[in-house]
């Protein structure tokens, strides 16, 4: 028999049919009109190539080959009914999966800590890992499964991509806490750096790219102004590193300064002009939007940042 004949519908109506022994009462039980279940069996004798049911009194009697379906129906519309409720009955801590994240450095140590944390003790069977976001194409990545999330600056993504907002990333200036030329202006910490020291010491920049130019060397320009780009390196923390052991400067997330002062001898400051404020935004492909293991990991994702202080997180 050619199976495109066949759809769940008509498998429910045969189960119905087997059951109630009538077309109305079968109707009845999965909600169909008398008409629909008529034209339905219509369809099932084509396709099966037998009556099915004759006609006795009131009472629809199966044929043997309609006896033969009766257990294998029923079987397969348990087993069906099964997996979809098992969906909605989702779990995390009978969850055995591998989510793979992809971003900057910035998350692999401001997030990732917390998030594999709260992960373990919710679902002790799920694996993390997180790759570099100099990896490649996030669409493409995303579209081949080898990245379950991605985690970056606003991006230009086809309309499969899905998204939320994770948090704003303000800028903030570090400098190392015995930089002589900052000493010398006797400016505090937290306090504003002058245009003009801002402008002539060296900078540096996280790239992935190599390039030696960002976001606040656009600002700069709108103000006929531009620093000196001395080094470009691929991770937050080693632009961090180079800046506590040198005369350099770098704008990095105010987030990430924070957390890089803790451990490192360096000062924040604040920038002499308006940088603009990127979002950082989660990736995702569509197909997974409605997926509860995605869904949950996603929901992870914006619990985690919510403790950490990184405000205005996006809706799943």
């Amino acid at each position: 028999m050619n199976l495109n004949a066949l759809d769940l519908n008509l498998v429910r109506v045969l189960d119905a049919l087997l059951r109630e022994r009538s077309v109305t009462r079968a109707g009845d039980r999965i909600g169909l009109s008398q008409p629909a279940v008529s034209a339905a069996l219509n369809r099932l004798r084509h396709a099966l190539n037998d009556q099915l049911f004759v006609r006795r009194g009131n009472e629809m009697v199966p044929t043997p080959r309609a006896e033969s379906l009766a257990e294998p129906v029923r079987v397969a519309l348990r087993e069906i009914e099964r997996v979809f409720h098992a969906a909605k009955r989702f779990e995390p801590a009978g969850l055995e999966r591998t989510f793979t994240l992809m971003g900057a450095d910035f998350f692999s140590m401001l997030l990732m800590p917390s998030l594999a944390a709260r992960i373990t003790h919710t679902a002790p069977a799920v694996s993390l890992r997180f790759l570099d976001s100099a990896r490649g194409d996030v669409a493409r990545l995303l579209q081949d499964d080898e990245v379950d999330a991605a985690l970056e600056r606003p991006l230009e993504v086809p309309d499969w991509v899905s998204s939320a907002l994770l948090f704003h990333s303000p800028f903030a200036i570090i400098a190392a806490k015995d930089n002589i030329a900052i000493g010398r202006a006797g400016i505090g910490e937290n306090g504003l750096l002058p245009i003009e020291l801002f402008c002539e010491l060296p900078h540096a920049i996280r790239s992935i790219d190599g390039s030696m130019s960002g976001f606040t060397d656009d600002a700069l320009a709108k103000i006929g102004r531009a620093r000196r780009v001395s080094l470009a390196l691929p991770h937050f923390q080693a632009v961090a590193l180079a800046v506590a052991s040198g005369n350099y400067l770098a704008a990095v997330p105010r987030q990430f300064a924070v957390s890089a002062a803790r451990s490192l001898p360096i000062a924040i400051y604040e920038p002499p002009l308006t940088i603009p404020v990127p979002e950082i935004r989660m990736y995702w492909h569509a197909r997974h939007d409605d997926e509860p293991p995605h869904r949950w990991l996603r929901g992870q994702i914006l619990g985690t940042v919510d403790t950490l202080g990184f405000p205005e997180a996006g809706i799943v």
